[in-house]
């Protein structure tokens, strides 16, 4: 099936494809991407602070995938042309105004739900500045403990790969 994006797409950037392997096969569009269900990159940035904390940002309501619910780390797709670090960079000082901060890589891992299919790239980073979050993508943001992040996720208001996310990490030492 072949339709034009919807009008209300927030971007025509070309995001990485890659196979079941993580091997690069492409770029398409983002609307194409998310149409289709095709496998691409993202990062994921932890961001904590200094009291072992970690940021949690509430998703827009006009997000392309999992509006409105909660999230546990920055990132987003790797666009056409970025390296993984290059695009983690670029999408925590979007998201939330954090620049000039040394980020960890850790490891990649694969997530596919009825809704996404990625190969994930986990990066960490400490912050104890202030925060400046983009409306268009990140309603609002705030550091909670992992006591409140598990009891919000036991509600259901978490994205899926949040999730998966929350229990590799702590599987990982990634988050204490």
């Amino acid at each position: 099936m072949n339709r034009e994006p919807p009008p209300a797409d927030p971007s025509q950037e070309a995001v990485i494809i890659v196979d079941k392997e993580n091997n690069v096969t492409g770029a398409v569009p983002r609307w194409i991407m998310r149409r289709d269900r095709l496998i691409h990159r993202a990062t994921y940035i932890v961001v904590s602070n200094s009291q072992q904390q970690i940021l949690v940002q509430k998703r827009t309501m006009s997000k392309d995938i999992y509006p409105g619910l909660l999230e546990m780390a920055s990132g987003g797709v790797v666009r056409q042309g970025e390296t993984w670090m290059s695009s983690a960079q670029r999408e925590l000082q979007e998201e939330t105004g954090i620049s000039d901060v040394t980020l960890k890589v850790h490891f990649d891992f694969y997530f596919e739900d009825k809704s996404n299919r990625v190969w994930g790239r986990i990066f960490s980073c400490t912050w104890d500045g202030a925060l400046k979050f983009q409306k268009e993508e990140v309603e609002w943001g705030k550091f909670l403990n992992q006591k409140e992040i598990e009891a919000q996720m036991s509600t259901g208001k978490f994205t899926p790969d949040s999730v998966y996310l929350y229990k590799l990490c702590k599987k990982e030492g990634i988050i204490p």
